[in-house]
This record gives structure tokens, sequence and C-alpha cells, in this order.
């Protein structure tokens, strides 16, 4: 069973290759992933580990969690599982029987403008 970690307080200068690397002193990496702005390409300071073992991924978190990465401690532990959108029946229109809207401004709405 793989385990998915996540790691917090990235220098902006670590590589996925430099997160492998490291990781796998604690035993051996499925994935390493740094987290970026879409547009940028900049680091947001964080990023993802798979392990290939629970043991693996406990090691980890044993090893470097509070550790010095690049001159910055870092936050290791269990990743969260993403949430599922469109799941649990959660409401776009903000909460607002009947949704949508939102155009009109009180007394002012419209009157003479053309």
């Amino acid at each position: 069973m793989n385990k998915n970690l996540y790691v917090g307080n990235l220098s902006y200068k670590i590589s996925d290759d430099d997160l492998k690397s490291n990781f796998s002193e604690a035993g051996e990496v499925v994935s390493a992933s740094i987290i970026k702005d879409k547009f940028t390409g900049q680091s947001k300071g964080f990023g993802f580990v798979e392990m290939k073992t629970e043991e693996g991924a406990t090691e980890a978190i044993k090893q470097f969690n509070n550790g010095m990465l690049d001159g910055k401690a870092i936050t290791v532990n269990e990743a969260r599982p993403k949430k599922e959108f469109g799941a649990g029946g959660g409401s776009r229109g903000g909460g607002r029987p009947g949704g949508g809207g939102g155009f009109s401004r009180g007394p002012r709405s419209g009157g003479g403008r053309y």
C-alpha cells in the first residue's frame, strides 16, 4: 500500500528530484512533486511525496518532520485525501433557494439609462 506525505515550508529552490533523493533515505519513493503556481511556474513552498510502504512513510515522518532542508525547518505529515468535488450535495448558489441572480441593487435598478 502506498502512502502519501505532505511536505510543507519548502525552500523555493527545492526541485522534485531534490525531494525524491532526500526522502529515499527513509525508504523507497514512488513519486515526489513540488506544487507550482500554474501561471508563473514558481514553487508554492509545499509538495507531496508518495512512499512505497507504510513503514517508509512512518520513517520519513519521524526522520524529516521539523528537520532542516535547504536552511528551512520543514513539516512532514500524512497527506489528507483530496476532497471530491460535486459529492456531498454542496450548493454553489450561495445557499439561497433558487440560487443565481445577484444583479438587483435596490431602488436604482435600470431606470432611464437608455
